[in-house]
């Protein structure tokens, strides 16, 4: 689709609040700059509080795809609630389907133009992942602290990255010989 818009996956949206190294949270849509920092150049500041709810939605989407309840960083948003607030804002997108059939011996071609910003597209992509084969391998990091979601690339991955195993490793290897 012809938009403008960077295609962001819902990874990009959710891991924008993630441990900070210290034991807490950090989320770098917390600042108006963090934000203009993330967003793709041109985005307007405006559409901050946007992006910030469709991340809830998307985070509340993926704690329920795979059970975890417990979410720390997203209290508060029912799925339905969750659903709704993804669709209001994967509603703004406006599509416009063309179908070009230059020569008769060759396929047609479908294509897809239309305006959309950067919460409709974010909305949209997660609404895709959300919908699709790849959402069975969606996991939250069970690692101490981090707040996380990944596929699952092979049946043995557990964590979203080394440093989360690592830590996992260490918090074990810790209460083993308190």
């Amino acid at each position: 689709m012809e938009t403008g818009i960077a295609e962001l996956s819902p990874f990009d949206l959710t891991g924008t609040v993630h441990h900070d190294g210290h034991g807490g949270v950090a989320d770098e849509l917390a600042t108006i700059s963090g934000f203009l920092t993330w967003a793709p150049p041109g985005t307007a500041e405006d559409l901050r509080d946007d992006v910030i709810d469709v991340r809830r939605a998307v985070r509340a989407l993926f704690a329920y795809a795979t059970g975890r309840e417990d979410s720390r960083t997203d209290p508060g948003l029912s799925r339905e609630e969750a659903l709704a607030l993804l669709n209001h804002y994967a509603g703004r997108e406006r599509v416009t389907v063309r179908l070009d059939w230059p020569d008769p011996g060759t396929p047609p071609l479908l294509r897809l133009t239309g305006t959309a910003d950067l919460p409709a597209r974010l909305a949209r992509s997660a609404a895709e992942f959300l919908s699709g084969p790849l959402r069975e391998r969606l996991r939250a990091c069970p690692a101490p602290r981090c707040v996380r979601y990944f596929v699952q690339d092979h049946g043995r991955q557990t964590y979203c990255k080394t440093s989360c195993a690592n830590r996992a490793r260490a918090a074990r290897h810790y209460a083993r010989n308190r």
